[in-house]
């Protein structure tokens, strides 16, 4: 009786601490969008009666709340060590949350008792706030500092500030008097490569030496970068984002978010930038970030022993990240609950909140850009937007599709080369060959050879009175009087046409490099690159819209409202939503990503125009794969990542799916009191498996329980050393109480504390799409299979992957992580 009332208050789970107290999941685990309540059985729920859990078996076996603490003789203490996780290991997220339940419970019983013990728990229940505020304080003071260096060291490229070495090109000219406005980037203190070597500012010979010292900066900061990150630390390339979703979902990579990964990342990261690779800092701030959190996690107790925990500050994190990255905390917050988190509670949703605004507060009170705003290219448009451009927009959301689609497509099929070639073992080279081409073919192009932040700036940025750029170069109006905001729309130029030209061959360039450098043993992000294309896209189409409504302002479309002298479309306008749809395309970001573009630019009005785009794009680009970059690169690397937003739609069952099959030997076990020290530790030698069901015997296959690998190893290993007796001989008890055993029998080693008493069970007639939707809204690691309460088999989260990809006709065995 007692048994059952326990089963209908919910799964009884054993902590890490102690197996002495019985606590029921009480709480809603509350997923990203998913609340599931422990409070009914889980087949129950799903399955209408239909399946035998083994939970059943477990609470007859696990015995009532009151009589459990008498009746186990249990060591004085929690052996150190079990309860935590291998590397590539996944982490058991009920377990983590019991883990933290029990610790919340006990820290409120006692705080009571004395002021130390209120303080104890004031601090624990602050702990929270305080580890994010330093987390995104040190976010904030990152970005900075990778921001300035950035621009420092790109312009190192192009020559160096003679008056103060530190200064980049536009900070050495800001105190200068000799500074015209037609060409207020030439300054006496900013000297060109070629006037310091050659002495020459003008001619073919100014332009080769100018043209060699910019190879030459940006191969060796590129070697540089890939040279500290294969000694130092590996995982301190590439974007970061797929192995932080990964992580975030549950899964180990230690040394991923170290201190010497962050170390490397920042300086490398800066390196990168300023080679002039296509890639962005964006991505790889996130990373900085996670790491920052991950750091100040081990500060406090409550994050560094409890890994479902840590990945609630990490998500915090990666809000943080973002909002440094973009000057955009509400949508690095959004960012967070949209793309990389798995498990997002509401209290993580304020905490990232909190995270993001103060590393937004500590970027602008930096100031990196020098003009007072969080972002480099923050615009201001003054005409707004009819209903007719929404076909324009909606083409450059098509445009973003398909670009998306090919570049995920040809990137990892390039990707997968490197990993299956000989070419992948030479990394150095690699990086060094693309930062050689980029460096060969961007120089000529005054787009290409910018900054890409700055060619996106200059790309965003309306024509007005005061510009120069020859994207402004329009035929004037002589009869003008005076100068206004609004400038009406204007034949083009020669100007504007040799920009145009000069930016198709930036956005081949551009739309190449990226697909060969995304991936490189380098810190490289993709938002920046992927923004480019879109803007240079969006602002060919803009110009082309704009001439088109000069020259035929009369037809029907443009009549009603674009008059002759009236300032009708905004170019600038176009690449905004060029951008947004070619990141959409990638990423398949949606919400997140039109609230970071309009907090990017302050284009609040322009939301609809960007709405409109963004989902174009996704529609498009699911029609090719519903993969984004991320989850695309998550596959290829192996990662066992379930990812909630596709759909299983199988018929298959989980007898199907589960271990062993027919012809497989038969499931590893383990009996509850029937085997020795040494049976065990010649199961654990001979199989690789990371846990073993206990059952009761052989020949009733009832089940008692899961014993995870390591806690088995740890527990033993313990035992050898602290209690006298205990030898190769010593039977092993998972029961309650202890068998009788002969007089001269080794005394019993027993282990029912590292047991888990109520694992995950399902019946072999379970639909296999309800064992994935518990998979993912669990986190679990593994599920047992049983029939009529006998265990049958077992499901691992690597066996659901390779089923799907096996019904997705890919081969299973190529999807693992080695």
């Amino acid at each position: 009786m007692e048994s059952e009332q326990l089963f209908h208050r919910g799964y009884y789970r054993n902590s890490y601490n102690s197996i002495t107290s019985a606590s029921s999941d009480e709480e809603l685990l509350d997923g990203a969008g998913v609340i599931m309540d422990f409070q009914t059985s889980e087949d129950d729920n799903l399955l209408d009666g239909d399946t035998a859990v083994g939970t059943h078996y477990t609470m007859t076996n696990g015995g009532s709340i009151n009589s459990s603490t008498h009746l186990l003789d249990l060591l004085d203490e929690p052996i150190p060590g079990v309860g935590t996780y291998d590397d590539f290991h996944t982490i058991d997220w009920v377990r983590e949350k019991c883990k933290d339940r029990e610790r919340h419970r006990r820290i409120n019983s006692k705080k009571k008792e004395s002021a130390w013990e209120m303080t104890k728990s004031l601090y624990d229940a602050w702990s929270g706030w305080l580890v994010v505020t330093l987390t995104g304080l040190a976010s904030g003071a990152l970005a900075g500092l990778i921001d300035i260096a950035a621009d420092w060291m790109t312009d190192l490229k192009e020559g160096i500030c003679l008056s103060a070495l530190w200064y980049n090109h536009e900070q050495c000219c800001w105190g200068s008097n000799e500074t015209t406005f037609e060409e207020r980037d030439k300054c006496p203190q900013w000297k060109t490569w070629a006037e310091l070597i050659i002495g020459q500012a003008e001619g073919p010979g100014s332009y080769i030496m100018n043209y060699i010292m910019y190879i030459f900066w940006a191969l060796s900061f590129a070697f540089l970068a890939v040279s500290l990150v294969k000694v130092f630390a590996p995982y301190a390339c590439g974007s970061g984002i797929p192995e932080i979703k990964t992580i975030l979902s549950g899964f180990i990579i230690r040394g991923y978010l170290g201190k010497w990964t962050l170390m490397i990342k920042t300086i490398t990261l800066v390196l990168a930038v300023a080679s002039g690779l296509s890639l962005g800092k964006e991505g790889p701030l996130v990373h900085v970030a996670c790491c920052c959190g991950n750091i100040f996690s081990y500060l406090f107790p409550k994050y560094s022993t409890n890994e479902a925990k840590k990945r609630e500050v990490l998500s915090a994190a990666s809000a943080a990240g973002v909002s440094v990255a973009f000057g955009a905390p509400i949508g690095g917050v959004l960012f967070s609950l949209e793309e990389v988190s798995y498990y997002f509670p509401l209290k993580t949703l304020w905490r990232s909140f909190f995270a993001a605004l103060v590393a937004a507060f500590v970027l602008r009170s930096i100031n990196p850009f020098g003009n007072s705003r969080l972002v480099l290219f923050y615009v201001e448009y003054h005409t707004p937007w009819y209903l007719f451009e929404l076909f324009p927009f909606i083409l450059l959301g098509v445009f973003g599709g398909l670009w998306g689609a090919f570049f995920i497509r040809a990137n990892i099929a390039w990707c997968r080369r490197r990993k299956s070639t000989r070419f992948g073992k030479y990394p150095v080279l690699e990086v060094i060959v693309v930062a050689a081409i980029t460096a060969v073919i961007a120089f000529p192009n005054p787009y290409t050879r910018l900054n890409t932040s700055e060619l996106i700036k200059e790309l965003f940025t309306d024509c007005g009175p005061l510009e120069s750029s020859s994207l402004c170069d329009y035929k004037n109006d002589m009869n003008a009087s005076k100068i206004v905001d609004d400038i009406p729309d204007r034949p083009a130029g020669l100007g504007v046409y040799s920009a145009i030209w000069q930016l198709c061959l930036a956005l081949i360039f551009k739309i190449i490099m990226t697909v060969f450098t995304f991936g490189i043993k380098v810190p490289s992000g993709l938002f920046i690159p992927s923004m480019a294309i879109g803007a240079i896209a969006g602002r060919i189409v803009g110009i082309a819209v704009e001439q088109l409504a000069y020259y035929h302002h009369d037809w029907f479309i443009f009549k009603e409202w674009c008059e002759v002298g009236a300032d009708c479309i905004t170019p600038g306008l176009y690449a905004m939503v060029g951008a947004a749809a070619c990141l959409g395309g990638v990423t398949r970001m949606t919400v997140s990503l039109v609230v970071i573009v309009f907090e990017l630019t302050g284009g609040l009005e322009y939301i609809v125009p960007l709405m409109a785009a963004v989902m174009t794009s996704k529609w498009v680009g699911d029609a090719f794969g519903r993969e984004g970059i991320y989850e695309a690169h998550i596959r290829l690397n192996g990662y066992p990542f379930l990812d909630a937003k596709e759909e299983f739609t199988h018929t298959t069952l989980a007898a199907d799916v589960m271990r062993p099959r027919r012809n497989d030997p038969p499931l590893a076990v383990l009996t509850q009191d029937n085997m020795t020290v040494d049976d065990i530790e010649n199961m654990i030698n001979e199989t690789s498996y990371n846990g073993f069901p206990v059952i009761m015997s052989k020949e009733s296959q009832r089940l008692v329980g899961f014993a995870l690998r390591r806690d088995l190893t740890i527990a033993i290993e313990s035992a050898r050393k602290k209690q006298e007796g205990i030898v190769g001989s010593s039977r092993v008890c998972f029961a309650q109480h202890t068998p009788s055993l002969p007089a001269e029998s080794p005394r019993p080693l027993k282990l029912r504390s590292i047991l888990d008493m109520s694992p995950f069970t399902v019946t072999d007639h379970t639909p296999m799409e309800i064992v994935v939707d518990i998979f993912r809204k669990l986190g679990l690691r593994q599920c047992l299979v049983t029939h009529n309460g006998r265990l049958l088999g077992i499901i691992t989260k690597k066996d659901i992957l390779r089923h799907m990809a096996q019904t997705a006709n890919q081969d299973p065995a190529s999807i693992m992580f080695n």
